[in-house]
């Protein structure tokens, strides 16, 4: 059936959603091929697109010219005509060559995995700092894909893909991209500052902090509405918030933790998206702890646990405790062994049902202590701002009123140690 009379026959139905064809350079392992683009399907479901259908062919190494080679973009072609496709999103990052022959093969609007994470990102991002970051990741894709393009940009029309800046002479003025690129990094450079003032604040006041950091979608956003009983958005889609979010917990001994909740992260991040929310990311380098969630249902959870490890490892963020959470516990097979031997704790919990949440606060509470000094003095009745810091940032055992001042033994962090001396 002609796509002409396929995408009549969907408007008739009443279906708005864009629908493409995923496919993929396998390289050797099908299997993982086929994993990666069913996380694409996810993808383009949470973009606002449908999956018509999947194509694969094993290749030692993609195509230079036109991907997949030219038996398949035939087949591919075939494939997109009979469906009535809008197009067709390619697995990996594309080079412009790529992309401007598989365009003009195909006749169809041609994405590829990095173009779809920037148009989820650009789409979700809410906070100033969230849209900066995106429109700057976004230019420095469509800067380095500029050579040759033309046809392929103007081809894109409007839908997926084409959130953001804009493709308003992208293609053609080269300076003007370079000057807003300059522009935007002077405005991250400056919040990055407010970042790092921010983060001053918090050390000075001695509380510990813990950074949340998983797989997109593992659940970090429900583990922290359910421990600091805030309202941070918590949707079962890819990249559903992008903004990080601090809030404050009580632990049961009453000691307060502040915890930071990441962007989540994902196979085949876009470095220009690594690049561009560094400033974010990096919270977990300055974190006292990382909290790593990990969807225990998810029958990849060791492939996710390895791109989050790369990831950290990849800013640099290493050496800290962890405490690993198997979420989703509720939906896990009774049987199911999950550990994760690069962790100091390993916990199933269900965010969702409160589950494992009081053996957590105990791992939690162990790791603070550990990572203090016990303290056995007495303090004068003239110093009672230091018996006040303990009492708020430190774990106050005992307090005994004596004629020389207030004698306690408590677990104090070692920076309000320095700070009284």
């Amino acid at each position: 059936m002609p796509r002409q009379a396929c995408k009549a026959e969907r408007e008739e139905d009443t279906d708005m959603k864009e629908h493409y064809l995923l496919v993929a350079a396998a390289s050797g392992d099908e299997d993982a091929a086929e994993r990666s683009l069913a996380e694409l399907s996810l993808l383009l479901e949470t973009a606002g697109g449908s999956t018509d259908g999947m194509l694969i062919q094993n290749l030692p190494h993609p195509e230079p010219a036109t991907y997949l080679g030219s038996g398949k973009v035939r087949e591919l072609k075939m494939m997109a005509d009979a469906y009535g496709s809008d197009g067709v999103v390619c697995d990996d990052e594309l080079t412009p060559v790529q992309l401007q022959n598989l365009s003009e093969l195909l006749d169809c609007k041609v994405l590829d995995r990095t173009t779809l994470i920037l148009d989820i990102f650009a789409a979700h991002a809410s906070t100033k700092e969230g849209k900066v970051q995106v429109e700057m990741a976004q230019l420095k894709y469509r800067l380095s894909h500029l050579k040759g393009v033309g046809k392929s940009l103007s081809r894109l029309g409007g839908g997926i893909g084409t959130r953001g800046p804009g493709e308003t002479k992208l293609e053609t003025d080269r300076r003007a991209i370079h000057r807003r690129i300059a522009a935007l990094s002077r405005e991250i450079q400056s919040m990055k500052q407010v970042r790092e003032t921010t983060r001053k604040k918090r050390s000075k006041g001695a509380f510990p902090t813990a950074a949340i950091v998983g797989y997109t979608n593992a659940g970090k956003s429900t583990l922290l509405n359910r421990i600091t009983r805030s309202d941070v958005l918590a949707e079962d889609k890819l990249f559903a918030t992008l903004d990080p979010a601090t809030r404050i917990c009580a632990l049961p001994d009453g000691e307060e933790v502040l915890f930071t909740d990441t962007v989540g992260f994902i196979n085949k991040l876009p470095h220009t998206l690594i690049d561009a929310f560094r400033s974010t990311l990096e919270e977990a380098g300055y974190a006292d702890l990382i909290i790593h969630v990990v969807d225990g249902a998810d029958e990849n959870a060791e492939l996710h646990m390895d791109v989050v490890y790369k990831t950290l490892s990849e800013l640099g963020i290493s050496g800290k405790p962890v405490i690993t959470l198997f979420n989703k516990s509720d939906l896990m097979a009774g049987s199911a062994r999950l550990h994760d031997g690069r962790a100091e704790k390993t916990i199933r919990i269900s965010a969702k049902t409160g589950e494992g949440i009081g053996e957590f606060y105990a791992a939690l509470q162990q790791l603070l202590q550990e990572s203090r000094e016990y303290v056995d003095t007495v303090i004068p009745y003239q110093e009672g701002g230091r018996l006040n810091r303990i009492r708020r940032y430190g774990h106050l055992l005992s307090e005994e009123y004596v004629p020389e001042g207030i004698h306690i033994t408590a677990y104090v962090p070692r920076s309000l140690l320095r700070e009284d001396g």
